[in-house]
């Protein structure tokens, strides 16, 4: 009977192990990058929702942020208003960049979630998530901003949308737009 209780217990307890595995999984250790701060950038080039071809490399002297999303994601939703008012809005105009990097979706449902959500920014595709890929792991949740330099270094990394997190951010960006070289 004590040997029947502890296989049970035994069995349970490996259950319970794998599903955790299979949990942290689903948003790796590091919050799912696979670039740190201080880093150069990965390049890659892709195609704007306006039919315009983005190549980072070329943005070098600038700031950029890239701002990956989806229409499927509700944190992305709730986050796009604040990037467009509180980053874009201030900001276009300036030595600044903001691409919005829209994970894996046709062209007619990135343009339409661009209506939807009202925002002026640009948005870029990302067929299979490719360019996701180069920054984070592509199991990793998709509601992730990356911040990089004029030289091409990255300086800030966000996962999700949490407000202190977003105003830290703000402050970096303002921080380098406003200083020059």
């Amino acid at each position: 009977m004590k040997t029947l209780k502890n296989l049970k217990i035994a069995l349970f307890a490996g259950i319970l192990a794998l599903s955790l595995t299979n949990c942290a999984q689903k948003e790796p250790a590091g919050r799912g990058y696979i670039v740190s701060v201080g880093q150069p950038a990965p390049d890659f080039t892709t195609t704007l929702a306006n039919g315009d071809t983005f190549k980072l490399s070329d943005n070098r002297g600038k700031i950029v942020m890239l701002q990956f999303t989806a229409s499927w994601c509700s944190v992305c939703r709730e986050e796009m208003p604040h990037i467009e008012g509180e980053i874009w809005q201030p900001l276009k105009g300036k030595d600044f960049v903001l691409v919005g990097m829209d994970r894996d979706e046709p062209l007619d449902v990135v343009q339409a979630f661009a209506d939807t959500m009202n925002i002026t920014y640009p948005l870029a595709l990302d067929p299979n998530a490719d360019i996701f890929g180069l920054f984070a792991q592509k199991e990793a949740g998709v509601t992730r901003n990356i911040i990089i330099d004029r030289d091409g270094k990255i300086v800030f990394l966000t996962r999700l949308y949490e407000k202190k997190e977003f105003n830290e951010m703000k402050e970096v960006i303002n921080n380098l737009v406003n200083n020059s070289h």
